[in-house]
């Protein structure tokens, strides 16, 4: 079993900077691809330490956070990487992280933010949808990352309506895209029973996120899920999410804990190849105590 790290630090000396639309907007167009290729590079640099990292604390996984070229696919500031000036020192450092990664088994994914939405009724969001994930697939083939990662969206008054608009947008989609592409049953809406029929249609793989499950379930217990899901992956390595919640499961159960409690952790999933993604805000530092937490006592 390897365990992942979502996308940030608290305690590593590994950074990220980001920048907004209204910022680049206010620049002149050499200046704006000036500051972006800055802030590119810096993410391609902290991107090789963060993995590199991952590997030292033996995270064996790390989910690249979604901005990492920030703005690239916005419509007004957007840029293509040959665009930027230092775009052949962020091409070299995103290859040796690809090549690092490789020859270390970390293994990389994305998570794009929820405003991609495949099954929504409007085609405007349906685009900027696609266009993120073509530019998350961009990513993953410079750092050879496998899972892009998303949920179904909402049900917009019928879930099976909203289901079949999202095959016939997953059915359009680049290969790059639908190669990685993974669902992942959700909190609110979409249960794991719900998403196992579009997954075997599709031949997508489903993310089994275990808090989410407990927080929507559907009548399957935390075992029988897991198989289910697992057999959606055809022998690639199974992807799974675990947290806590916050206040405990009494009160609202949905926002995560800075830590994962081992209780919440099933037992059918200890002694199984797969990855975890540890979603806990106390990040590197949850994932590490978890996997002591984990260790059996001798």
């Amino acid at each position: 079993m390897r365990f992942g790290l979502c996308c940030l630090f608290v305690a590593e000396p590994v950074t990220f900077r980001t920048t907004t639309a209204k910022a680049l907007s206010a620049l002149s167009r050499r200046d704006a691809l000036a500051k972006a290729s800055a802030v590119c590079l810096h993410n391609a640099q902290n991107l090789l330490l963060a993995v590199r990292t991952a590997h030292r604390l033996g995270i064996g996984a790390f989910r690249i956070m979604s901005p990492l070229f920030p703005r690239m696919t916005h419509p007004d500031v957007g840029y293509n990487l040959e665009d930027l000036p230092d775009a052949e020192a962020i091409a070299r450092n995103m290859a040796d992280v690809r090549d690092f990664a490789r020859g270390h088994d970390v293994r990389l994914s994305f998570h794009p933010d929820q405003f991609v939405v495949l099954s929504s009724p409007h085609a405007h969001v349906v685009e900027s949808s696609v266009r993120e994930l073509e530019y998350q697939a961009f990513l993953a083939d410079l750092t050879g990352a496998d899972v892009i990662n998303i949920h179904a969206g909402g049900a917009y008054g019928d879930k099976a309506a909203a289901l079949k608009r999202l095959a016939a947008v997953v059915r359009d989609l680049p290969e790059g895209v639908s190669s990685r592409l993974t669902l992942e049953n959700d909190d609110v809406t979409y249960t794991v029973r719900d998403l196992l029929p579009a997954c075997g249609e599709l031949g997508l793989p489903l993310v089994y996120d275990v808090h989410h499950h407990r927080c929507n379930p559907d009548g399957l217990g935390a075992a029988e899920a897991t198989d289910l899901a697992g057999a959606t992956w055809k022998g690639r390595e199974q992807y799974c999410h675990i947290s806590s919640p916050r206040v405990g499961w009494q009160g609202n159960p949905k926002p995560h804990a800075d830590y994962v409690d081992p209780a919440d952790f099933p037992a059918c999933w200890q002694g199984r190849a797969m990855t975890v993604d540890v979603e806990a805000k106390a990040k590197e530092l949850a994932v590490t105590r978890l996997m002591r937490d984990l260790v059996p006592a001798p």
